[in-house]
């Protein structure tokens, strides 16, 4: 009996040409070669089982091929290509960086590297997973990775290439491995099933090639797994049932019944579901990336994005076209929020059981209906309202319209609402506004055709009332109160011990208009301290002014002459050197006796 190779082994790349869905990367390489323009630094990096370490030892052996064809690969019948076959080659070497990240170990490599190859052109050198070197070791590697001799040729391979030092970096030329495309890993493993004679469906290929996630690795290790637990056929079946995947038809079936407000019948999928061992949290993951696959068939356009088994994709594309947009969208956040609050929760099934309960009535809350200004909620019905039992007086024929001012202070200004009360009395011709200080802005007109916003109107009265709703006259702004008001500021902060009182007193004031004033700052920080005070210090200074059409805005302007000059003070070792260069005896007394003194 023959020993058991597995197939990521048995069929790794020998040649570029054989090196899926790398393109990019191979057909670079194999021109370098060719017009012998090889750096003498590589870094492969990209997610694990691409065909990073593969190409690093294609490189490899080709550079070294004593008869290299046309097209920049390989003979594989020289001396040199079959004793790197067999793993007997002198001039490559490999280190696992993982298991060997000291710095002795990047040491001994540098020493290697001194010694001229026996047989060959170049020693290529392939340092695997080299983001777990040290600091140190990249430090003892750097000299010897800027200027190596014309011989050697280092390669190194990472699944991070966020973790290397720049300097390595700036060294290497980088080279970027993609993911592998679905249809790709599908057509590699199509190869090697025929090469095996092993009975494969497409559909159970693609489920393979899909929980791969792009890696080739990981889609060999999945086949050699899946072709022991059927002895050699693969159909769609047995694989979802070996890699612990539900049937799209369950989540189509679990779809109905939530378009049918079938409560029952989805309770009773999801406990068949259970029974059969998946845990909830697949559940609501997997049926999350279904409605996504949906919401993506809504447009042709984005067809394109759909990763699902060939036969299932005119049932897709079919049943999008009959599902709400809205309903889709809403189903994604519910299951979306679900699925992080699954850890959580204590009761599982529950949980989920409560998400399916939302996503079947569902329908039923969005209502989702098309009126002339498109499409809207449906408004939910307010409760009745009390019995009024207050007995309602009879219409006379006119009503004098009333006004009542309520003041409510905002944090700019303080605004009047206008509030209209009829009342039975004599008809009038026209408005006539309540305040008589200003006639002209109270003389508008109610009538259909000449209506005037109400925030117009509450300007204009307020404007020409000039007062601030409670017939206090606002006083404009002077210097001496203004800033009599901004040391009583300061004080207050001062004794709150709160830190923006210095940014305060460094602040210079420069008055606007009657009602508006800048608080000028020397930089953003300044700027800060004194905008987290905004909202008291408005208030603040309203009261003090007498203003309630007060505005300020704080602005930074570096100029160091109109700041205020304060103290600042001076450390132990500021005020020694202060005293002993007024006066010098002090420091000759300190130098000849030998003091020696605590800062």
């Amino acid at each position: 009996m023959d020993k058991f190779i597995v197939s990521a082994r048995k069929y790794r790349p020998q040649t570029f040409d054989t090196v899926v869905g790398q393109s990019h990367i191979t057909t670079t390489l194999k021109n370098a070669i060719k017009h012998q323009q090889l750096a003498h630094a590589f870094l492969f990096c990209g997610p694990g089982g691409v065909g990073k370490t593969t190409c690093a030892r294609i490189l490899a052996k080709t550079i070294n091929c004593e008869k290299p064809t046309k097209e920049g690969e390989a003979c594989d019948k020289c001396q040199s290509c079959t004793s790197f076959n067999d793993g007997a080659s002198m001039n490559y070497f490999e280190l696992d960086a993982a298991s060997n990240n000291s710095v002795d170990n990047i040491r001994d490599l540098v020493d290697q590297v001194r010694f001229v190859p026996q047989t060959g052109k170049y020693k290529v050198y392939v340092i695997d997973e080299v983001h777990m070197l040290s600091s140190s070791a990249f430090n003892a590697f750097l000299k010897t990775l800027e200027e190596p001799p014309p011989y050697a040729i280092f390669i190194l391979a990472t699944t991070e290439k966020h973790k290397i030092l720049p300097t390595i970096l700036s060294r290497c030329q980088i080279f970027d491995f993609k993911r592998i495309t679905t249809n790709d890993t599908v057509q590699h493993l199509e190869e090697i099933c025929k090469k095996e004679e092993i009975s494969a469906e497409k559909a159970a290929l693609q489920i393979i090639a899909q929980k791969s996630e792009g890696c080739m690795r990981d889609a060999l290790s999945i086949l050699d797994k899946i072709v022991s637990f059927t002895n050699g056929e693969l159909n769609y079946a047995n694989t979802l049932e070996h890699l612990n995947i539900l049937d799209a038809d369950c989540y189509f079936k679990l779809l109905d019944c939530m378009q049918q407000q079938d409560l029952s019948g989805a309770m009773l999928l999801y406990d068949d579901i259970n029974r059969k061992g998946f845990e909830g949290d697949l559940v609501l993951n997997d049926f999350a990336e279904f409605i996504r696959n949906l919401l993506v068939c809504k447009d042709e356009k984005a067809a394109v994005l759909l990763e699902v088994v060939e036969s299932f994709k005119d049932k897709y594309i079919a049943t999008a076209k009959k599902v709400s947009l809205p309903l889709l969208i809403s189903a994604l956040n519910i299951l979306s929020e679900a699925e992080i609050n699954y850890k959580a929760a204590r009761n599982k099934r529950l949980h989920v059981e409560l998400t399916l309960i939302k996503l079947c009535y569902l329908q039923q809350a969005i209502e989702v209906t098309t009126d002339a200004t498109g499409i809207s909620k449906k408004k939910i019905v307010e409760a009745p309202l009390a019995f009024r039992s207050v007995a309602i007086k009879a219409f006379t024929g006119s009503t004098q319209v009333t006004e009542k001012a309520i003041t409510r202070p905002n944090k700019e200004s303080e605004a009047r609402l206008i509030i209209q009360t009829p009342a039975v009395s004599e008809p009038l011709p026209d408005y006539q506004p309540a305040s008589s200080q200003n006639p002209a802005a109270g003389n508008q007109q109610t009538k259909t055709g000449t209506k005037i916003s109400a925030l117009d109107k509450i300007r204009r009265q307020y404007q020409g009332n000039g007062s601030n709703g409670n017939n206090n006259i606002n006083h404009s702004l002077q210097e001496d109160s203004l800033k009599k008001a901004w040391s009583d500021y300061i004080a207050r902060l001062k004794e709150a011990r709160n830190p923006a009182a210095q940014p305060f007193e460094l602040a210079v004031l420069r008055i606007k208009d009657e009602n508006t004033f800048e608080a000028i700052t020397a930089n953003n920080i300044e700027q800060k301290f004194i905008e987290q005070e905004r909202n008291t210090l408005f208030h603040f200074l309203q009261q003090q002014l007498q203003n309630r059409l007060l505005q300020f805005s704080v602005i930074v302007e570096e100029n160091a002459d109109d700041r205020p000059k304060i103290e600042l003070t001076l450390t132990a070792k500021e005020q020694f050197q202060k005293m002993a260069d007024q006066y010098p005896l002090v420091k000759e007394l300190k130098d000849r006796i030998r003091l020696e003194l605590d800062y």
